[in-house]
């Protein structure tokens, strides 16, 4: 059986983060989970922050982190346009966790007029960053 593929673009505003042939993608719009399988029809929709896994032509799966940014799709081709992309391996656990604990102290903390709205997305974009790093930790770990 003959595996269909498309082509997958992730761009940041600093570089291209990947570009060649998947089977399929997941990532979160504006709407919830999405499911890109090829000939899926056009569509242009925001993505919030989080992770895309997408499934490469020859089976391997691979995680990004995005902070959000569009999704265009056509039957063939798909975009990810983002401020800030990731490559899942390239992500840091130290520097995610202590970004993840300053967070928390700064939205617990009571005695300074803060952000919570600003403090709560960058705590959910630590968090997601620690769950890329977790699956990929996970997926490692099935190979040894």
């Amino acid at each position: 059986m003959t595996t269909i593929n498309y082509h997958l673009d992730v761009v940041s505003a600093e570089n291209r983060i990947f570009s060649g042939l998947v089977q399929k993608i997941q990532v979160t719009g504006s709407e919830g989970e999405l499911g890109i399988y090829p000939g899926h029809a056009p569509l242009l929709t925001f993505i919030k922050p989080g992770m895309v896994r997408f499934i490469k032509q020859f089976g391997e799966e691979k995680f990004i982190y995005l902070s959000g940014g569009f999704l265009e799709v056509h039957p063939n081709i798909v975009t990810l346009l983002a401020d800030t992309a990731i490559r899942g391996e390239d992500l840091d656990e130290v520097k995610a966790l202590e970004a993840k604990r300053k967070a928390e102290i700064y939205i617990n903390d009571t005695r300074h007029n803060i952000n919570y709205a600003q403090l709560s997305a960058e705590l959910a974009k630590e968090i997601a960053k620690l769950r890329i790093i977790k699956l990929i930790k996970k997926q490692y770990s099935y190979i040894d």
